[in-house]
């Protein structure tokens, strides 16, 4: 097996392992930190456990290596494929050249935070998603513009997610400039920067691909809603 299949499954039975609710053979984060969520297998035991675990109503997010096949029990709310690319580069980035600019981000910054994320929409974004790890930010007039951070974490590798500007800010190379400090960090670690990224996000791609990273697999952000 690689060691990134089921990556979330694997954050949660490892490095991860404090943050996970668990039933049966389901696992998830708290809602307050992220939707983010897994089993084993995508079983009608798994499912059956998940089901358990979010409860009636409850939203969860996976990762599969298909596209969601209707299940009783669960409606679909968004299944847009996604590329799962890991950095390959045999050199370290450089330093960003603004890199006095960048700031440590915490909880006092949550709100913001939360703002940017749900207006740029980056992926499944919370309250408490900073206690994942080390989240960056650059400011502008003293607004949070634009940030990045880290994820899912599991053994020899972390995730960079959260990469986003605020609209009236693109175009001035702040993702770039994040994303390289926030690499330097987990390279500094020892280990691997690997990210995931909407299949369709060209923009976006063309930019993780000149920072180094290459395309491991395809996978689906499957958001599903316990009816």
């Amino acid at each position: 097996m690689h060691p990134l299949h089921n990556i979330i499954w694997q954050g949660l039975t490892t490095r991860q392992a404090h943050f996970a609710e668990s039933c049966g053979e389901a696992r998830r984060f708290p809602r307050e930190v992220t939707l983010l969520s897994a089993f084993q297998e995508p079983s009608d035991q798994g499912y059956e456990s998940l089901a358990e675990l979010v409860g009636p109503g409850g939203t969860a997010a996976l990762f599969l290596d298909e596209p969601h096949r209707p299940r009783r029990g669960w409606e679909l709310i968004a299944d847009p494929p996604l590329l799962q690319m890991v950095f390959a580069s045999a050199s370290i980035p450089a330093a960003p050249a603004e890199h006095s600019a960048i700031v440590d981000l915490g909880q006092s910054d949550s709100p913001e935070m939360v703002e940017l994320a749900t207006l740029t929409k980056p992926g499944p974004f919370a309250s408490r998603t900073h206690e994942l790890g080390t989240y960056l930010g650059i400011r502008r007039d003293r607004k949070l513009v634009a940030m990045a951070g880290e994820r899912l974490k599991l053994p020899g590798h972390t995730e960079v997610s959260a990469v986003c500007t605020h609209p009236e800010h693109t175009g001035r190379g702040y993702a770039g400039i994040l994303m390289t400090e926030a690499m330097r960090r987990i390279l500094a670690r020892g280990e691997t920067p690997l990210l995931h990224v909407r299949e369709d996000n060209v923009r976006a791609i063309s930019l993780y691909e000149h920072l180094g990273f290459r395309t491991r697999v395809r996978l689906h952000l499957a958001v599903l809603r316990q009816i």
